[in-house]
Protein backbone atom coordinates (compact mmCIF):
# COMPACT_ATOMS: atom_id res chain seq x y z
CA UNK A 1 0.00 0.00 0.00
CA UNK A 2 1.56 3.33 -1.31
CA UNK A 3 1.39 6.15 1.52
CA UNK A 4 2.99 9.54 0.67
CA UNK A 5 2.70 11.98 4.14
CA UNK A 6 3.30 15.60 3.62
CA UNK A 7 4.21 17.58 6.99
CA UNK A 8 5.71 21.25 8.01
CA UNK A 9 2.95 23.61 7.04
CA UNK A 10 1.76 25.82 9.12
CA UNK A 11 1.07 30.08 9.76
CA UNK A 12 4.24 31.96 8.16
CA UNK A 13 4.52 35.72 7.59
CA UNK A 14 4.56 36.98 4.47
CA UNK A 15 8.35 36.91 3.98
CA UNK A 16 9.63 34.70 5.77
CA UNK A 17 10.50 30.78 4.84
CA UNK A 18 8.95 27.36 5.29
CA UNK A 19 9.79 24.10 4.10
CA UNK A 20 7.58 21.47 3.51
CA UNK A 21 8.54 17.35 3.87
CA UNK A 22 6.68 14.24 1.82
CA UNK A 23 7.99 10.83 2.75
CA UNK A 24 6.84 7.80 1.13
CA UNK A 25 6.51 4.23 1.81
CA UNK A 26 5.12 1.37 -0.18
CA UNK A 27 7.20 1.98 -3.30
CA UNK A 28 10.32 2.08 -5.14
CA UNK A 29 10.75 5.73 -4.46
CA UNK A 30 13.72 5.78 -6.60
CA UNK A 31 12.27 4.81 -9.54
CA UNK A 32 9.31 7.93 -9.13
CA UNK A 33 9.29 11.18 -10.31
CA UNK A 34 7.91 13.24 -7.35
CA UNK A 35 6.12 16.82 -7.99
CA UNK A 36 4.79 18.94 -5.52
CA UNK A 37 0.92 20.49 -6.54
CA UNK A 38 -0.97 23.32 -4.24
CA UNK A 39 -4.67 24.23 -4.58
CA UNK A 40 -6.33 27.31 -2.94
CA UNK A 41 -10.02 27.77 -2.02
CA UNK A 42 -12.14 27.65 -5.23
CA UNK A 43 -9.43 27.02 -7.51
CA UNK A 44 -7.98 24.57 -9.11
CA UNK A 45 -5.09 22.39 -8.44
CA UNK A 46 -1.66 23.46 -10.02
CA UNK A 47 1.81 22.42 -10.19
CA UNK A 48 4.60 23.81 -8.83
CA UNK A 49 7.47 22.07 -8.88
CA UNK A 50 8.70 18.24 -9.91
CA UNK A 51 11.87 16.50 -9.42
CA UNK A 52 13.50 13.17 -11.15
CA UNK A 53 13.35 9.84 -9.85
CA UNK A 54 16.98 10.20 -9.83
CA UNK A 55 16.97 13.86 -8.34
CA UNK A 56 18.88 15.18 -11.04
CA UNK A 57 16.48 16.85 -13.39
CA UNK A 58 14.11 19.81 -11.78
CA UNK A 59 10.97 21.79 -13.11
CA UNK A 60 9.10 24.83 -11.75
CA UNK A 61 5.90 26.81 -12.03
CA UNK A 62 7.01 30.31 -13.30
CA UNK A 63 5.19 31.00 -9.98
CA UNK A 64 7.67 29.23 -8.03
CA UNK A 65 11.04 29.89 -9.97
CA UNK A 66 13.40 31.90 -7.55
CA UNK A 67 11.22 31.31 -4.65
CA UNK A 68 11.10 27.30 -4.15
CA UNK A 69 14.15 24.29 -4.44
CA UNK A 70 12.98 20.98 -4.57
CA UNK A 71 15.14 18.51 -3.50
CA UNK A 72 15.06 14.68 -2.71
CA UNK A 73 16.51 12.23 -0.25
CA UNK A 74 16.30 8.74 -2.07
CA UNK A 75 17.49 7.03 1.06
CA UNK A 76 14.99 8.33 3.19
CA UNK A 77 12.05 8.30 0.68
CA UNK A 78 11.74 11.70 1.07
CA UNK A 79 10.78 15.12 -0.66
CA UNK A 80 11.15 18.21 0.33
CA UNK A 81 10.03 21.77 -1.13
CA UNK A 82 11.63 24.86 0.43
CA UNK A 83 9.56 27.87 -0.27
CA UNK A 84 11.20 31.13 0.66
CA UNK A 85 10.09 34.62 0.40
CA UNK A 86 6.26 33.85 0.72
CA UNK A 87 3.59 36.04 -0.48
CA UNK A 88 0.00 35.66 0.28
CA UNK A 89 -0.99 34.04 -2.89
CA UNK A 90 1.18 30.87 -1.76
CA UNK A 91 -1.65 30.29 0.51
CA UNK A 92 -2.76 26.39 -0.13
CA UNK A 93 -2.53 23.10 0.28
CA UNK A 94 0.34 21.64 -0.75
CA UNK A 95 0.21 17.91 -2.06
CA UNK A 96 2.80 15.53 -3.03
CA UNK A 97 2.58 13.09 -5.99
CA UNK A 98 4.49 10.25 -7.36
CA UNK A 99 4.84 9.21 -11.02
CA UNK A 100 6.72 5.91 -11.94
CA UNK A 101 8.33 7.60 -14.79
CA UNK A 102 12.53 8.88 -16.33
CA UNK A 103 10.44 12.72 -17.21
CA UNK A 104 9.74 15.73 -15.43
CA UNK A 105 5.51 15.21 -15.47
CA UNK A 106 3.74 19.04 -15.00
CA UNK A 107 -0.13 18.18 -14.63
CA UNK A 108 -2.47 16.26 -11.96
CA UNK A 109 -3.40 13.53 -14.54
CA UNK A 110 0.08 12.17 -14.99
CA UNK A 111 0.44 11.13 -11.27
CA UNK A 112 -0.23 7.89 -9.64
CA UNK A 113 -0.27 8.42 -6.52
CA UNK A 114 -1.03 11.39 -3.54
CA UNK A 115 -0.98 12.58 -0.18
CA UNK A 116 -3.31 14.27 1.65
CA UNK A 117 -2.03 17.40 1.82
CA UNK A 118 -0.31 19.74 4.39
CA UNK A 119 -1.85 23.78 4.87
CA UNK A 120 0.10 26.55 4.24
CA UNK A 121 -1.16 29.56 5.21
CA UNK A 122 0.54 33.22 4.66
CA UNK A 123 -0.44 36.06 7.12
CA UNK A 124 0.38 39.72 6.77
Amino acid sequence: QVQLVESGGGLVQAGGSLRLSCTASGLQFSKYAMGWFRQAPGKEREFVAVISASGTGWAYADSAKGRCTISRDNAKNAVYLQLDTVKFEDSAVYYCAADYTLWLPQMTMDYDYWGQGTQVTVSS
